[in-house]
């Protein structure tokens, strides 16, 4: 009899600078690693939004960074702005922003976003260009690489990896598992 595989689950646990919408003593968390510019996290976001909608006082999302920076070279600097906006107050909103319009991630256009969402444009700019924010980006990868991430998105419910090759369904009902648990 082989033995049943083991659950892949988070390395790093939630942190209070996480970025996280829901309340604090959720009874699920939810933790996704994204890629602002994968089209994948993009196409999942409406799902997301879905599941924050239909669980909204029993759910906590947290979002981690994980630009795959091969794949998608604008990315990093996108992930940067969201940290950059999160600075002022506006994290959630930039994240929408980019990932709807997650083929348009030019500095020109970070830029058009930040003014769009009322930042203090001196303040972004020079946070991006001294790349204020990449340590902090970098931190999220390697704590996903420790939790073997290998594509975006990938979601963890409550510490344990959750499998959505089948599609976002399966991220349903693994929270509905948690909840009922």
């Amino acid at each position: 009899m082989k033995p049943a595989p083991s659950k892949v689950t988070l390395a790093v646990p939630p942190q209070p600078t996480d970025h996280a919408v829901g309340p604090l003593a959720a009874k699920v968390t939810v933790i996704e690693y994204g890629d602002f510019e994968c089209p994948s996290c993009a196409g999942a976001e409406p799902a997301v939004r879905q599941l924050l909608k239909l669980h909204a006082t029993e759910l906590r999302l947290i979002f981690r960074h994980f630009p795959l920076e091969d794949a998608h070279p604008r990315a990093l600097l996108a992930a940067e702005a969201a940290e950059a906006a999160g600075a002022q107050g506006s994290f959630w909103p930039m994240h929408d922003l980019l990932l709807a319009n997650s083929s348009h991630l030019t500095r020109k256009h970070l830029d058009g976003y930040a003014a769009q969402l009322g930042l203090d444009m001196v303040r972004f700019k020079a946070e991006l260009d001294d790349e204020l924010y990449r340590q902090r980006i970098r931190e999220h990868q390697d704590g996903g690489r420790r939790s073997h991430l290998r594509a975006t998105p990938t979601f963890y419910v409550d510490g344990v990896v959750q499998d959505i090759s089948g599609g976002m369904r399966e991220l349903f009902a693994a929270v509905e598992a948690a909840l009922a648990g």
